[in-house]
């Protein structure tokens, strides 16, 4: 495995690997670069979602075809832009809490495109869980976890409350902002889910977030989380209401 990326995310699992004697080659920002093309393995890449490009400018073209991207957010649209809707996606379910410190696995991490099988069965020799999906469960996952990071870090800052809170004492709120973006998020994943199939997608956003019930998100990443979905909106929502009540005016009137 190649991994372009030494920060958080990518130290711990070149960490990993090298604790356990698995084979890999760790890109940092001026190392390693000449090792992708003398090489036919899966491109792992963790790099933030806004250094993407700066790294697509720097694989060969010959070695597109590799890349594995795993950032949150809404990627797609990056994606189809640089002609990689094909490429190999993952949704990350384990936690770094700080750079240089050990991966701590969570659930399972799913992955789906042509690498997909490659790059979990060496997620498996590293003892971190992950496995091979269907695309359509995989969008369900993608726009689960898009929904996650959207809504809860709104509340969080809307509320000044953690998300095991909002979730206890807020669902007036939370629920039909889950259902407000669901339903602008669908089309563009290809999803059409009925109502028990959102009922039960907001059950485990609400599980997994009493899970971690002390934890404070944030708006982050604003043009692949809220932003996109404030540009795909036909009309401001609740979404844009509590933007505007958290501080979020300036950067919804740019959007």
């Amino acid at each position: 495995m190649i991994i372009i990326g030494a920060g958080r995310v990518g130290g711990a699992l070149a960490a990993r690997a090298r604790d356990v004697g698995i084979e890999h080659t760790l890109v940092d920002r001026t190392n390693g670069w000449d090792s992708i093309e003398g090489s036919d393995a899966p491109i792992f890449v963790a790099v933030r979602n806004d250094d993407l490009a700066s790294v697509l400018s720097k694989v060969p073209q010959s070695a597109h075809e590799r890349l594995v991207f795993t950032q949150n957010g809404m990627l797609r649209p990056w994606l189809a832009e640089h002609g990689l809707e094909s490429a190999t996606r993952g949704l990350l379910f384990f936690a770094v809490p700080s750079r240089g410190a050990p991966l701590d696995p969570g659930g399972n991490s799913p992955f789906v495109g042509p690498h997909a099988a490659a790059v979990a069965q060496w997620l498996g020799r590293i003892n971190v869980p992950a496995s091979v999906v269907e695309p359509r469960s995989f969008a369900v996952t993608e726009l689960e976890k898009l929904l996650w990071n959207c809504c809860f870090g709104l509340l969080c800052e809307h509320t000044g409350e953690s998300v095991g809170t909002i979730v206890d004492e807020h669902d007036d709120v939370f629920s039909p902002l889950v259902d407000e973006l669901l339903e602008r998020g669908m089309p563009a994943f290809e999803l059409d889910l009925d109502a028990a199939a959102r009922d039960a997608m907001k059950e485990r956003l609400r599980a997994y977030s009493r899970s971690i019930a002390d934890y404070r998100g944030a708006v982050k990443e604003w043009k692949w989380r809220n932003g996109w979905f404030v540009q795909i909106a036909d009309a401001p929502g609740l979404h844009e209401e509590l933007l505007e009540q958290a501080g979020h005016g300036d950067a919804l009137a740019r959007t």
